[in-house]
């Protein structure tokens, strides 16, 4: 740890810590769109099905529109809303995101078709989601960069029987002859959901001082969730060391999460690769997952107030060159804390992320 705080610490003769000259962003980075194929599932990491046990994401970034400095990107409902947020939407570009997803949840035991009720409920979330980014960057020196992100985006879906999480479960545990879940009649009640997320992620990337050829980062972020599924305040931080870092903010991750970025650009033509650690608390008020529906009856738990998760992970780098287009594949193990009274243990899960660049 010693070794990693060498890494990111400035000598106390540094310049004061005043913002310098924005760097113009680059031509070819910003021509180009992002494709993002997010798999999570507790199989990754454990033999269980249970909790926060799957969860798919599509998503497609938009090609970057540069903004001349100082002015406002955003339009219509959304420059309101985010005009709410001090410099959000003052970023040198701007980028619009699509997403589509689907997430399962289930009690630990689903054997069972009785309701359980000192587990969590099962339940399903089935969403769309649009959004902007915008981004800042600035170069302190050859060796020194600070960037800053902020992300603004609205899901909505479906919760309950219409999201299709059991007929998505029964359909993957037939093809693979896993035993088959029985309680899904159980089920939260269809409800149509909307949560609406902020993030902003700063980030201070330099060369590592004592391993030549490798860089370091050190990524503090802030987010909230205001909405009928999620609604919640959270905080966290990562850091990332490898060689050839691309620019992007670490691999993303279905939310809730700690902030990654769905966007990514290699670095010099050339192979990268990093490992990266994080960690997120989040001060939840609203989860419907363990809260039940919110305008009717249903299966519940009593939920904790605070969550945290510890990430870990390995991200490798494709190049633009060859027959295949720059790509960036990782993969994140998660611990998460206990959400609810009565839960056993805490949860782990592994997430997939496979994205190109076109």
């Amino acid at each position: 740890m010693a070794i990693l705080c060498g890494l990111f610490i400035t000598p106390s003769r540094a310049a004061p810590l005043d913002l310098p000259e924005p760097a113009h962003p680059q031509p070819d980075r910003l021509d180009r769109t992002t494709w993002n194929l997010q798999i999570e599932n507790d199989m990754f990491a454990s033999d269980d099905d249970r909790h926060y046990t799957n969860g798919l994401r599509l998503s497609y970034l938009t090609k970057a529109e540069p903004c001349e400095t100082g002015r406002h990107c955003l339009t219509g409902a959304l420059r309101k809303m985010s005009s709410l947020v001090p410099g959000f939407g003052r970023g040198e570009e701007r980028r619009v995101s699509y997403a589509i997803g689907q997430n399962m949840y289930t009690p630990t035991d689903i054997s069972n078709p009785n309701l359980i009720a000192n587990d969590r409920p099962y339940a399903g979330w089935l969403y769309a989601g649009f959004g902007f980014v915008t981004r800042d960057s600035y170069r302190r020196s050859p060796d020194k960069t600070f960037n800053k992100i902020d992300n603004f985006e609205l899901n909505i879906g479906m919760v309950g029987p219409w999201s299709a999480a059991e007929l998505t479960q029964k359909t993957w545990h037939k093809l693979f002859n896993f035993d088959p879940p029985r309680g899904w009649e159980h089920q939260l009640g269809n409800e149509p959901g909307l949560v609406l997320t902020y993030e902003r992620v700063w980030q201070y990337k330099r060369k590592a001082r004592l391993i030549p050829g490798l860089e370091t980062e050190f990524a503090p972020a802030i987010g909230a969730a205001v909405g009928n599924i999620y609604t919640h305040a959270a905080a966290g931080a990562r850091i990332r060391i490898g060689a050839n870092l691309p620019d992007d903010y670490g691999p993303p991750r279905i939310r809730p999460s700690l902030p990654g970025s769905d966007y990514f650009t290699p670095k010099n033509h050339k192979f990268g690769f990093y490992a990266f650690a994080g960690v997120e608390g989040r001060a939840v008020a609203r989860n419907i997952f363990l809260d039940g529906n919110t305008f009717r009856h249903s299966h519940s738990v009593h939920k904790k107030p605070f969550v945290a998760d510890l990430q870990l992970g390995l991200a490798l780098i494709g190049p633009d060159r060859g027959l295949l287009p720059p790509f960036r594949l990782s993969y994140t193990h998660i611990l998460r804390s206990k959400e609810f009274d009565g839960q056993q243990s805490t949860d782990q899960f592994g997430s997939i992320n496979l994205s190109f660049n076109f």
